[in-house]
């Protein structure tokens, strides 16, 4: 459920203590149905009465509250104010945020990285980090081999970067073999088709050590080359040589 809180803060101050009132509309659609409008009263941080639509009253939650609930549910035309805010203070700001914020999503940035897992049962651990994506609901899988690993995995809840964005992390344990293939999945209302990251091994190399097999690697292809330009070299000078001689 999405919640919406637009604070009113009144200037009244007893003793040092400020009292204020609090409306928020709670919804998961625009519909009106699933709207549901609530007006709070706090003195000294308190809540002692709360005006709620769906139950179309005041209620009041300390003495001073229950007598205010009680008085003010005798109004007709402070009731019917208040129920009207349903419609005129939710549903019209609703849409807005709606149209402007709630509509929209971002599409998530997905890392994965190799650590030292803290279990005896398996040797290895892979992290699928999935970041800067909105909405926060999601969904991130495990393939092994194209099929969906259930077990040794474990997921944080999406946590908010406080700025729209969410954030998520998942683990798997497991036990590496040779030539297998292992993918983190993304699924996600920003993306068409669900996001596949295929884990490399070599990654999880430190950059000294992938420069230096880089190098080695260059060193070996460079050596290649000259071997077989020394051998088309020598090929041809020997082909010149006995040509000569027949003459």
């Amino acid at each position: 459920m999405v919640c919406i809180n637009i604070t009113a803060v009144l200037s009244s101050v007893f003793d040092g203590f400020e009292m204020y009132m609090m409306s928020r509309c709670n919804f998961n659609s625009t519909d009106p149905k699933d709207i549901e409008y609530i007006r709070s009263y706090y003195f000294r941080k308190v809540e002692f009465t709360r005006f709620d639509s769906s139950v179309g009253k005041f209620v009041g939650y300390t003495e001073y509250g229950v007598k205010n609930a009680e008085a003010w549910n005798n109004q007709p035309g402070q009731l019917a104010r208040m129920r009207a805010k349903k419609e005129t203070y939710c549903h019209n700001n609703i849409g807005v945020d709606y149209s402007a914020v709630l509509s929209k999503s971002a599409k998530p940035y997905v890392k994965l990285h190799s650590m030292i897992t803290p279990s005896s049962h398996h040797p290895a651990m892979l992290v699928c980090s999935v970041y800067d994506f909105y909405p926060s609901k999601i969904k991130v899988s495990w393939l092994r081999d194209g099929k969906e690993i259930t077990s040794d995995v474990t997921s944080t809840e999406e946590m908010a970067d406080g700025d729209w964005y969410y954030q998520t992390h998942s683990h798997l344990e497991y036990t590496p073999r040779s030539g297998e293939k292992i993918s983190c999945v993304v699924e996600h209302a920003s993306l068409k088709e669900p996001l596949k990251t295929d884990w490399d091994p070599s990654s999880s190399m430190p950059e000294s050590e992938r420069n230096k097999l880089a190098i080695g690697a260059s060193g070996l292809i460079l050596g290649l080359i000259l071997s077989l330009a020394g051998f088309i070299y020598y090929k041809r000078k020997s082909r010149v040589l006995i040509s000569n001689h027949s003459i």
